[in-house]
């Protein structure tokens, strides 16, 4: 019994460690290619070399963290059978479409990649700008396909159990297109261009901040901030939608999010506070807003935690504080985003300092609302691995040696962090010194200084 609770604990430390890091990565891979087309489509069309500069250049980021992201997504793979082979056994017949085809989105992503950086100077403009298409496109589907995995785990479909408890008729695709694919895919499809954009414009932000305020710096800042700001302010209402089946599929999860104690009707909003035995704690009440965010009526009921066995419910502190802390940084990011086209519309300089160091903040904030809101999807289906039907301690694997591959993988995420950023930041300085020495090329700029001619040469130019 020991051993089998040190396992799980060890296999939730490496699960969330390994979700928390790829998952970073996962929203450039979505995201960043219709960033770079934008850029590269304005440099085409306007004739506009500082826009196809800083194409070329975001490509060449956004291949070395699509290369750490290949690492971490195979490892990812990899432990969902290592780390829980009851889950994977029994139900992998009714998951493995969504898994294959993630595969080969991969793979295509992958291609057209290599051949937009090979592209350049190579192909016409027009084709080479269309070779983002397949990237953009591949990049959304594989992130879909794993995204339907979870969400048949919150939403379990596609099979029935006989009675001695085995998986007969299996209809993989109802398992992957179950009732909660479509909310969870489009809140985290938005939630892609929210962290990609606030971190390459607060990138961008830092730069301003330290007086490189040339135009190159002011089309990455807008741009990047254009994609962040439009998401952040269209996220809550898609989060609001993609929660309401929660009432019904999921009455526990909601019970946590809402820190409800027992069901009722015209249920108050809990703002902050924490659940001391039994009693919330330090919590702000806002009358009937719990009913109304919940279930869309005043006198809606929201169901309690005391509707379910003590053994069943989720840890419903670190589900609610993890909730509300992505409402707020949400709810920041898109007060910024405001902010910034307020002072754009009234002809204030939308590139003050106080601006630049919000942008920075909604950096940080994106990735701390990320990773909030995947506490509150993970977490709140505990004890669950696939809801009400296996539990996390019935998947997990029996096999020792988990904290060793715990420790190992805290060096593989750590050493892969480290030499990406290695790589990022020694571009960005061959970029920075190369800056004053580019030349125009028909296609775009080049990013090598001109060769300086020899004495042999300047003869032969001569005669």
């Amino acid at each position: 019994m020991l051993i089998a609770l040190e396992n799980l604990m060890a296999a939730r430390y490496q699960m969330a460690l390994s979700l928390g890091f790829h998952i970073v990565l996962s929203c450039f891979g979505v995201a960043f290619p219709a960033l770079i087309y934008v850029l590269h489509r304005r440099g085409i069309r306007n004739d506009d070399a500082d826009a196809l500069v800083l194409a070329k250049k975001w490509a060449k980021v956004a291949a070395v963290l699509f290369a750490v992201g290949a690492v971490s997504g195979t490892i990812l793979s990899f432990e969902m059978g290592i780390l829980w082979p009851g889950m994977m056994s029994k139900y992998g017949d009714v998951i493995g479409l969504p898994f294959a085809l993630e595969g080969i989105a991969f793979f295509v992503e992958a291609i057209f990649i290599g051949i937009y950086l090979y592209g350049w100077g190579r192909l016409s403009p027009k084709v080479h700008l269309r070779t983002l298409i397949p990237i953009m496109l591949s990049g959304a589907f594989g992130t879909f396909c794993i995204i339907s995995v979870n969400a048949w785990m919150n939403a379990p479909a596609g099979f029935d159990l006989d009675a001695n408890g085995e998986v007969i008729n299996v209809d993989p695709l109802a398992a992957m297109f179950n009732s909660a694919v479509w909310g969870q895919a489009a809140h985290m499809f938005v939630a892609t261009y929210v962290v990609t954009g606030f971190l390459v414009a607060s990138v961008y932000a830092v730069g301003m901040l330290k007086g490189r305020r040339d135009r190159r710096h002011t089309v990455g800042f807008t741009v990047a901030f254009a994609f962040a700001g439009i998401a952040s302010i269209i996220q809550p209402f898609v989060g609001h939608l993609t929660g309401e089946r929660l009432a019904e599929e999921q009455p526990s999860k909601l019970a946590a999010i809402e820190l409800a104690t027992e069901t009722e009707s015209r249920a108050p909003l809990v703002i902050g506070g924490i659940l001391i035995d039994g009693e919330v704690r330090f919590g702000i009440e806002i009358p009937v807003l719990g009913s109304i965010v919940a279930t869309n009526s005043l006198d809606g009921e929201v169901p309690g935690l005391d509707e379910f066995p003590p053994d069943e419910r989720p840890p419903a502190n670190v589900v609610h504080l993890a909730f509300q802390t992505m409402v707020g940084a949400g709810t920041l990011m898109a007060a910024i985003s405001v902010w910034f086209w307020w002072r754009r519309r009234r002809h204030e300089d939308p590139f003050s300092p106080w601006m630049l160091r919000a942008t920075v903040l909604a950096g940080g904030l994106s990735v701390v609302a990320l990773q909030s809101g995947w506490i509150t999807t993970e977490v709140g289906r505990q004890p669950w691995i696939v809801y009400r039907i296996m539990r996390v301690d019935e998947a997990v694997t029996t096999n020792g040696g988990i904290w060793i591959s715990l420790a190992v993988i805290v060096v593989v995420y750590a050493s892969m962090a480290y030499l990406a950023a290695r790589v990022i930041r020694g571009m960005a300085r061959r970029w920075r010194e190369s800056d004053d020495i580019e030349i125009a090329t028909p296609y775009g700029p080049s990013e090598e200084a001109p060769p300086v001619p020899s004495s042999r040469t300047a003869a032969d130019g001569a005669e």
